[in-house]
């Protein structure tokens, strides 16, 4: 292939900037190479170099007891769970791909974050995920919305990973941009954890698992860019994905790791072997020189360039300890796989790549990576004018609701509050047998075997709430998420995060990611849920709209006993129904708000995390002395939605209730208000004095509502509906819609 001219013009073609090409030649001192250029560019990209964002995560609180590496130190996210072993999760994004190609852009990202999994020497127990999607009235929301769930559905199932939870929210600010965000979670042993490492001159380079071909080149760029007319055109920079493949490639690894025959593993991702090579040689201040003659070719003719770029999935890049690359080849070779020897380990800290008996690159691996010598920015930053009228807005002036019950059937079969059953009974959340709690409630739980524990995880962030204030909305996010570990009986360990904004360049922007970074080391410091990793997602945007500034937090947490897993419905005739918390009638970002008056307007909800702190710790000792019987948060859609779920959640034993809501001001805003650090639970009536006197020693806030029983769901004398009727709102909404 002729190659092109170096210069300026090609570098800004490529995503580079000026002042980054001219620190290329500067790093060189000389021109790169196409591929050099190429090399310069995907690393140096947004995606992979982290270069807007790194600054501000560095403040994050990345330390805590129970956590064995550091953030962005590995893979993946590693916490102690005791009894020697680890758990390892961590969440990353595939929005661009999605929105090109919905069931592969969807499906490669659950294969990427699971990859990223069994390379800490982790099997993957359990999958998560977060999707944001326009409005389901428009048909390339259908079109868009039908395609990841197959592709999530398709490749998890596949692999033989239960799906056992996340969330799914519906906006126009994501019409043109759906966010889709994949979380895995796996179980290691201690002493079983591989490393992200090279070191050790003369040590061989294996590049493992499916052949590489031309589909992902330049992935990692594209996903560094806005949404555009031209983004269709994107279509090839999309990964295609085999769980099959990937399967196989699961046992092999953990196989070989379990064999204590590597000094490091890490998954081809973005960037494919431009990443794994410099970062992991970065990581062991050691270098690589590698021939990509060597490397397994789906298709002919391919170039250096397109071969150090390309980001075919299931692949992973091995640093084998000299003697046994024939007990490794041995290995893959069982398990129907491609391994080959491309290079050994060197010690100069250079990259050097050979093809075809000629030098294409000669590259400092050091300079390419995060934390090393790649571009490091803090962006203008400016409050966006829209909160100037947002928080001015005066709630008293809304129209007075005349019939609160055609109200809330259109709030509780709205597509974010109905149930997501449409979207998770296409997910296999039983694999593998260790679901004890799937998708509906408020955590999945996954059994740890032959132990007596278990892990909660879940996925939570409102994008409308960090739009009306994103400091205090991203608090909101981790906060929630730790109160729905607490209601399912658990102990909130650690977060990953994805973090999905706009374009960084545009000041107002940046603003929102400064601020929800703040809010987030603020909420993470209180909760003592340290940072593990995770992912910015930048320019999730069109020529139309920007999309809200979401921080998706996954957490995961522990419970010792599984005896104290709880769930969210009512179990029983006659219990007594309590709210712990009190209500503000706090309605900006409300659901009411959005269906009703078709509104995102004021401030977001308020956070006091002494109170909500408390309100968790009361919480889980109510759990653990089996005073109650369910908990339930009170999240969008106000009380009286969380009411509703707890009658319904259990389809196959379907317990109404009969509750008396106090009135602060308006029905309507007592009703729906989505005031924080409030939680649903119903206890044996027998149990009543014990529990009260403690409410009452801890100063926590509380209301007895009512009581369960009957086939009917009564609120006020204002809301009287049949359970079967409110169990085909709930559950018939998405599907009437997509079926429609």
């Amino acid at each position: 292939m002729h190659e092109p001219v170096i210069n300026l013009d090609l570098a800004l073609e490529h995503g580079l900037t000026e002042e980054e090409f001219n620190k290329i030649i500067t790093i060189l001192n000389r021109t790169p190479t196409f591929t050099e250029l190429g090399i310069f560019s995907v690393m140096w990209s947004e995606h992979c170099s982290y270069k807007n964002s790194i600054a501000l995560l560095k403040t994050l609180p990345r330390e805590g007891e129970k956590l064995l590496v550091g953030a962005g130190e590995e893979n993946a996210g590693l916490v102690d769970i005791g009894d020697g072993l680890a758990v390892a999760f961590k969440i990353e994004s595939h929005n661009h791909p999605s929105a090109v190609e919905p069931y592969q852009g969807a499906a490669t990202g659950v294969g990427g974050i699971l990859r990223d999994i069994f390379t800490m020497g982790a099997r993957p127990v359990a999958a998560l995920n977060s999707l944001r999607f326009g409005s389901l009235k428009n048909a390339r929301t259908k079109y868009l919305f039908e395609g990841v769930v197959k592709g999530i559905g398709d490749y998890g199932n596949s692999f033989g990973v239960p799906t056992v939870g996340g969330e799914v929210y519906f906006d126009e600010s994501y019409q043109d941009n759906p966010l889709i965000n994949a979380m895995a979670v796996g179980i290691v042993k201690h002493d079983k954890v591989a490393s992200a490492i090279s070191k050790g001159a003369g040590n061989p380079v294996m590049i493992v698992g499916s052949s590489t071909g031309r589909d992902g080149i330049h992935g990692a760029t594209f996903a560094s860019e806005e949404i555009s007319d031209k983004t269709e055109s994107k279509r090839p920079s999309v990964q295609v994905g085999d769980p099959f493949t990937e399967k196989l490639l699961l046992e092999a690894t953990l196989e070989i790791i379990n064999h204590g025959w590597l000094i490091g593993i890490q998954d081809m991702g973005a960037a494919g072997i431009s990443c794994s090579t410099s970062e992991m040689s970065a990581k062991g201040n050691s270098g690589m020189k590698i021939n990509l003659n060597k490397v397994p070719l789906r298709e002919k003719w391919m170039t250096a360039y397109e071969i150090m770029l390309s980001e075919s999935q299931e692949r992973m890049l091995c640093s084998v300890k000299k003697g046994h690359e024939e007990d490794v080849k041995k290995i893959f070779n069982k398990w129907d796989l491609n391994c080959e020897i491309i290079g050994e380990v060197t010690d100069n800290g250079f990259i050097n790549i050979n093809y075809n008996g000629k030098e294409e690159a000669n590259l400092p691996a050091f300079d390419l990576v995060l934390g090393g010598g790649a571009p490091v920015y803090l962006r203008e930053s400016k409050e966006p004018k829209y909160l100037n009228e947002t928080k001015k807005f005066n709630f008293n002036n809304l129209t007075k609701t005349e019939n609160i019950t055609d109200t809330f059937i259109k709030i509780f079969s709205s597509p974010n509050i109905a149930s997501k059953k449409w979207v998770y009974e296409q997910y296999d959340s039983m694999v593998r047998t260790n679901t004890i709690i799937g998708p509906g409630c408020d955590s999945a739980v996954i059994m740890l075997k032959d132990k007596n524990k278990a892990l909660a995880m879940n996925t939570d962030c409102n994008g409308r709430y960090v739009y009306l204030n994103p400091r205090v909305g991203t608090q909101i996010a981790v906060a929630e998420a730790a109160r729905n570990i607490v209601c399912s009986g658990g102990t909130p360990l650690a977060i990953t995060n994805c973090l999905n904004f706009g374009n960084p360049y545009k000041p107002e922007n940046y603003w929102q990611f400064k601020e929800a970074v703040k809010g987030l080391g603020e909420a993470c410091s209180e909760f003592k849920t340290p940072v593990t990793g995770g992912n910015v997602s930048f320019y999730n945007e069109s020529k139309n709209t920007v999309v809200y500034p979401t921080p998706t937090i996954g957490m995961v947490g522990l419970i010792n006993n599984i005896e104290n897993i709880t769930t969210s419905f009512f179990k029983n005739d006659s219990d007594l129904i309590y709210i712990l918390g009190s209500d503000k009638e706090e309605m900006g970002g409300s659901e009411y708000l959005k269906i009703i008056h078709n509104l995102v307007t004021g401030d977001s909800p308020s956070l006091d995390f002494a109170n909500e702190k408390k309100l968790q710790n009361i919480t889980l000792y109510l759990i653990k002395n089996k005073l109650i019987n369910s908990a339930h948060d009170v999240s969008e859609g106000g009380v009286v939605c969380a009411l509703a779920e707890c009658c319904i959640i259990n389809e196959n034993n379907l317990i109404g209730a009969t509750i008396n809501l106090p009135i602060i001001s308006r029905e309507e805003f007592s009703f729906f208000s989505e005031t924080q650090s409030r939680i649903i639970v119903s206890i044996t009536p027998s149990y009543k004095k014990y529990f009260e006197n403690h409410l009452n020693e801890q100063a926590q806030p509380y209301n007895l509502l009512g009581k369960t029983g009957s086939k009917v769901f009564k609120v006020n004398d204002l809301i009287n509906i049949k359970l079967n009727i409110l169990s085909n709102l709930y559950y018939s909404a998405i599907p009437n819609i997509m079926n429609g």
